[in-house]
């Protein structure tokens, strides 16, 4: 049996077929009415990410004291001076892209042994590279796999990678199975 609601427009008692909110002789109401409710669905999506947003920046980050650490970097002078110098000795262009034969604009700087594992690198800039934000999601993913990094990632045993052009296969072949 389908559902059914109380047609909206006021005084009609006629049933309204879920999905729809108004009956058949009121249908021609459902188009402005998906509308005008569209509009604070919005509002309500935004609100969710600020939420998720929020979490991730204020408990996430802040897991432990060894992340809090390394975001407290990630704030200072020091890191702004690194991530100057990375952007003009590579030109602003993704490396990983680059090892692939692609040129393309990168506005991230990524260490190339992650600095979860690798803390002792973190200030070493012959670790960092140019990345866009592609090429960077999908090297995060691969160092969830090879290294286990992240929030529930068990640490492996995997020799170091600092070859750029292997990572950025090793990171295709993982965006290429997704």
């Amino acid at each position: 049996m389908p559902r059914i609601r109380k047609c909206r427009v006021r005084g009609c008692r006629a049933p309204a077929f879920v999905p729809n909110h108004y009956c058949q002789q009121h249908i021609a109401h459902e188009a402005e009415y998906r509308a005008e409710r569209a509009k604070f669905e919005h509002r309500y999506i935004t609100k969710q990410s600020q939420q998720s947003r929020w979490k991730y920046n204020h408990i996430s980050r802040y897991r432990n004291a060894t992340k809090a650490n390394q975001n407290k970097f990630y704030h200072s002078k020091e890191w702004q001076s690194y991530r100057k110098v990375v952007f003009s000795r590579d030109y602003h262009l993704c490396q990983y892209c680059k090892a692939r034969g692609v040129i393309k604009e990168g506005n991230v700087v990524d260490h190339v042994l992650p600095v979860e594992r690798f803390p002792n690198k973190i200030r070493d800039i012959n670790n960092m590279v140019t990345c866009c934000k592609n090429c960077h999601y999908w090297k995060t993913r691969f160092e969830e796999q090879y290294y286990g990094t992240g929030i529930h990632g068990t640490p492996t045993d995997n020799p170091p990678l600092t070859d750029i052009k292997l990572i950025s296969e090793l990171s295709n072949k993982i965006k290429s199975k997704n």
